[in-house]
């Protein structure tokens, strides 16, 4: 009876625009992410299928890698135009741009001669006579597009229930939970699609799940959108021009000048943050590298194994299935025992730990190739991305609630602390993931072509390289001041005796309002934001967000 009185008072939190809006919001998010899945997939598969022995994993590298960067860039574009449009109309717009790209590679594979798989008399893949290469442009516009889309995703909850806290964490919790759902449904979809309709045909629904999605999320109310033509701090390069003179096109170009003029400032001020402060130093290992190391399990070693290993580039998604569950019940885990755990230290230990994991994938059932062993391995996908996951979602939540009550944040600087950090740690992390993608990509490449076993190259690309990573993020987590204890009760955030008291006081109070059922400390719901969509840091209203 408890339970149910529980659940009524939270239903009795919304009002009933409220609820419409949400259930509307949830429906057009779990739409988008089935169509996210299904093409992202597709992609991946058809590059490791198309791009020839030699260079497929190099060029793989960088055909992700650029599609992430690319998505700071969308978010950059958008941004300007959050305070000058309803969010429900950017989302709409965003998400049908987004259709077009995934539509465009359809029409072009159809147009020069592609079939779906089903109908060839082989019953194989027949590709349009195009140039791979050609997945470069159309998935880097896409990653734009992408970017648009998570800037406002991440927008349009506070639009919906305000700026209440309880509100906005259930909500974000319930979002979170039916957004992984999705992905996790989309992602087996996916790998079915392909063997049935190949990889070249098998995202064919996907601008369909968007041009869906775009509608549904139309139908939400105005909200308390207010235009922001009048606001804006003299100082900045929109105020340079009379604004009763501009044209539109001008301000919205000085707008995204402004912001990429903002999000490099942040990055600098980021590293000299990060890189002179030992409160902050860990955060490049404990983060970055973390990150790194997820991404690369789904983006690289996924295809692989699928690929060279299984002769089946649509199973690669079923890996990532699995890794979507772990990363769901990680986030679960950290949002049920945040009370016991009020830092994220013992997550990062425990993350690096579960990185072992990998050390399974070189050696398991080396003779066996058959679709089960997809199923079998990819149950190992589920507690690394799990220790991803909490690791993830509670350092960010941590990194937030700190520097929100830290000495840099108190200035009068347009960029903040947060936001910089936030801006390089992630910056960091598109580099290092290029960098030692494209390495390690053209390893394998060089291991296949002289003939040699794909088992022995993951040994270095997953056991070896997750290992040393794994270490560095270990010994990260006892840099803070503070954190050698097991489950340490609270990092020291300062480095100067005299403030640290005031600060450690500061973020005891926090964990103990959350204790009392208060804090939107850690969320569940912070996990969707820097999982496989991996948003960047954006420059919102003049400040640099966050992930």
């Amino acid at each position: 009876m408890t339970f149910v009185h529980e659940v009524k008072r939270i239903i009795a939190l919304y009002s009933p625009t409220e609820l419409r809006n949400i259930a509307t919001y949830i429906l057009g998010i779990m739409l988008y992410k089935f169509g996210l899945e299904l093409f992202n997939g597709s992609v991946v598969s058809m590059a490791t299928d198309r791009f020839t022995a030699a260079h497929t994993f190099g060029k793989l590298a960088i055909l992700t890698g650029l599609n992430t960067a690319m998505q700071c860039v969308g978010a950059i574009l958008i941004a300007p135009l959050v305070k000058k449009l309803p969010t429900r109309t950017i989302l709409a717009s965003a998400i049908l741009i987004f259709a077009i790209m995934s539509a465009l590679l359809l029409i072009v594979d159809g147009a020069t001669g592609g079939r779906i798989k089903s109908t060839t008399p082989n019953k194989q893949v027949k590709y349009g006579d195009w140039n791979p290469n050609g997945l470069f442009p159309i998935y880097i516009v896409a990653g734009i597009a992408y970017g648009m889309v998570e800037l406002i995703r991440r927008v349009i909850p506070r639009d919906i229930v305000g700026p209440h806290p309880e509100k906005l964490r259930r909500m974000d919790a319930l979002v979170h939970i039916l957004y992984e759902v999705s992905g996790t449904a989309g992602a087996f979809a996916c790998s079915m699609l392909i063997g049935k309709f190949g990889n070249n045909y098998s995202f064919m629904m996907t601008p369909i799940f968007y041009i869906l999605a775009g509608i549904v999320w139309f139908q939400i109310s105005a909200l308390s959108f207010k235009s922001g033509n009048s606001q804006g701090a003299d100082t900045s390069l929109l105020a340079r021009v009379n604004r009763a003179e501009r044209h539109p096109l001008i301000t919205y170009c000085l707008g995204v000048i402004e912001g990429f003029r903002l999000f490099l400032l942040s990055i600098l001020k980021g590293c000299q943050l990060v890189f002179c402060h030992r409160k902050y130093v860990w955060l490049f290992f404990s983060y970055s590298v973390a990150l790194h190391c997820h991404r690369y399990l789904e983006n690289i070693i996924a295809p692989i194994y699928a690929r060279r290993i299984l002769n089946n580039s649509g199973l690669a998604q079923v890996f990532v299935a699995f890794s979507n569950l772990g990363e769901l019940h990680g986030a679960l885990f950290v949002f049920l025992f945040a009370r016991n755990v009020k830092t994220p230290i013992p997550w990062l230990r425990l993350d690096a730990l579960l990185l072992m994991i990998i050390w399974v994938v070189p050696f398991y059932e080396r003779g066996l190739r058959t679709t089960i062993v997809a199923y079998r391995l990819g149950a190992c996908f589920i507690p690394i991305s799990f220790g991803w996951a909490a690791g993830d979602v509670s350092l960010s939540a941590y990194i937030q609630l700190s520097l929100t009550h830290s000495d840099e944040e108190q200035d009068d600087s347009k960029i903040s602390s947060l936001g910089s950090i936030m801006a390089f740690l992630y910056s960091s992390y598109i580099i290092i993931y290029a960098v030692v993608s494209k390495f390690l990509g053209d390893y394998v490449d060089r291991v296949v072509v002289r003939g040699g076993s794909v088992h022995d190259a993951l040994i270095l690309v997953g056991g070896i390289h997750f290992s040393a990573f794994a270490f560095v993020i270990f010994v990260s987590t006892f840099v803070p001041r503070g954190a050698f204890a097991l489950n340490p009760e609270v990092i020291y955030m300062s480095e100067r005796s005299g403030s640290s008291t005031n600060e450690v006081g500061q973020v005891s109070e926090i964990h103990a309002r959350h204790d009392n059922g208060v804090s939107e400390d850690i969320t569940p719901s912070r996990i969707h934001d820097r999982t496989r969509s991996r948003v960047p840091p954006t420059v919102l209203d003049g400040h640099p967000g966050t992930l």
